[in-house]
């Protein structure tokens, strides 16, 4: 070396970090020009390591953050690629950020870790909207978590879709703290704090652990259908399909066809393949209510599928198999069909693993203000205008025994907003039968006496149900029970 030309390269409060230099090896070759150009070099290389280091103290400072947030934050690329994991990310799954970064997020959980509603189960998508919703994980130590997740979309300096990041936190203790305190006006979408529908909740968030099946027994109205797309929802098979189908509305001829399915040509108007419910609920639940209804050879059909999860669509020798969730409902009492020789002894011990039953609105009379803020909140959100019931409307609504439950609930609320055109809803408002309801009704209590006669009528009517007799005697159960005392049974 026989020429040295050298700048120090300084941050931008003067400190000295490095130098900047050229060698050569004839003397006197660098002319004033020459070292203009070094120098211009310096104070770019100094520019451009002084914004490195901005950025990655920002990083830092925006990780920092990020670490002392209550939320959990997990970040992915397109190929699932874990970028970030924070601090109560680890607490909450019980995975280090040493174990999950740089991985594949379905492989470091075992499965998605969004569940059923991962947008990455079929590849990478081209864009993602924001999405929000609730799920369960299974930590590292095996236990259920219940989480609300937040998941959005992250894109590249070109604005291409480049990944997703996602926050989430653990409401398992405290959902499970307002259920016990019964500090819940509703849960999953179902609305009401009764005794009864406090049980029901707790049924749910246990049931989001497995897969049983369940069988959801009540009174028309009740909501089965909407217990039942709670369970879905709260269970690991939230984000995959939900398919509801009405047994009772499929003609006998078709039902096989609807539950598994045909191939072209099985049957005089099968055009064309076409998917039966077990199959379209692949990976999700499938829900059957009015399971009574069906017939015994599609009842054994039912069993085998529960049995082995196969099944032949119609015309076909080809068997399917099919990951699905069965929840059963109906109106009617399911062990004594079964006693009756109408339902497989064998299917009912099958689909009633965890049964369900739903108290009729009569029953939990405490919950119709809650159900009617609820009914008026949506209408109003629907564009109608409505100030709301009057004291007599309110103890009519109360004091009403409501035949057809929440169902007959929201149509009455539907007709008297109708009738009331924005107006205080008073009694004149409301369906007739309910008007007259009060004045047609029997007396009760000690001033109505009961005869031989009409409780013989009332159970007849009825049907035998000693329950449905004492309310169209006009009078309590217990009342009836008593006479049944001092006479005999006239049943």
């Amino acid at each position: 070396m026989i020429s040295y030309l050298g700048f120090p390269l300084l941050w931008p409060d003067g400190e000295v970090f490095g130098t900047i230099c050229v060698l050569d090896s004839e003397e006197n070759r660098y002319g004033k020009l020459y070292e203009e150009l070094i120098l211009r070099f310096k104070e770019l290389a100094e520019a451009h390591l002084a914004s490195l280091h901005r950025n990655l103290s920002e990083r830092k400072n925006l990780e920092d953050i990020l670490n002392n947030l209550t939320e959990g934050i997990i970040a992915h690329d397109k190929e699932r690629h874990i970028l970030f994991f924070n601090r109560a990310a680890e607490g909450i799954t019980g995975y280090t950020r040493e174990e999950v970064l740089g991985r594949d997020c379905h492989q470091v959980f075992g499965e998605p870790f969004c569940g059923g509603r991962c947008s990455f189960q079929g590849g990478a998508p081209d864009s993602l909207d924001h999405l929000y919703y609730p799920l369960n994980i299974n930590s590292r130590d095996g236990e259920t978590r219940r989480l609300e997740m937040s998941v959005t979309g992250m894109k590249d300096n070109d604005g291409n879709f480049a990944g997703v990041i996602a926050s989430f936190r653990d409401i398992s203790d405290l959902v499970g703290l307002k259920i016990e305190l019964g500090d819940l006006k509703g849960f999953a979408g179902i609305i009401g704090r009764n005794s009864e529908m406090l049980q029901i909740y707790r049924q749910i968030r246990d049931l989001g652990t497995n897969d049983y099946p369940v069988c959801i027994t009540g009174e028309t109205g009740t909501g089965k259908e909407l217990v039942a797309n709670a369970i879905h929802n709260e269970s690991r098979r939230g984000g995959g399909p939900f398919v509801p189908v009405n047994c009772a509305a499929l003609p006998e001829g078709i039902i096989e066809s609807e539950l598994f399915g045909h191939v072209k040509g099985a049957f005089t108007g099968a055009v064309r393949d076409k998917k039966g419910r077990f199959e379209l609920a692949n990976g999700g639940t499938l829900f059957m209510d009015e399971v009574t209804d069906l017939s015994r050879v599609v009842q054994a059909k039912l069993l085998r599928v529960l049995q082995e999860r196969r099944f032949e669509p119609v015309g076909s020798e080809k068997t399917s198999t099919v990951d699905v969730r069965l929840i059963c409902a109906t109106n009617r009492d399911l062990k004594r069909e079964m006693e009756r020789g109408n339902f497989r002894e064998d299917l009912y011990y099958r689909i009633n693993v965890v049964p369900i039953h739903l108290p009729p609105l009569r029953k939990r009379k405490n919950d119709i203000p809650l159900l009617l803020d609820h009914f008026l909140q949506k209408a109003r959100e629907e564009g109608q205008e409505t100030l709301g019931f009057s004291e007599d409307t309110l103890g009519i609504m109360k004091d009403y025994s409501w035949p057809g439950n929440v169902r007959e609930l929201q149509s009455a609320i539907r007709f008297a907003l109708v009738k009331g055109r924005g107006r205080l809803i008073t009694p004149a408002y409301l369906p007739i039968e309910m008007k007259t309801w009060k004045d047609t009704r029997s007396p009760r209590g000690p001033s109505r006496k009961l005869d031989m006669e009409s409780v013989r009528a009332a159970l007849t009517k009825s049907g035998g149900n000693k329950a449905k007799a004492a309310r169209l005697l006009g009078v309590g159960r217990a009342t009836l029970y008593r006479f049944f005392s001092d006479f005999p049974d006239p049943s």
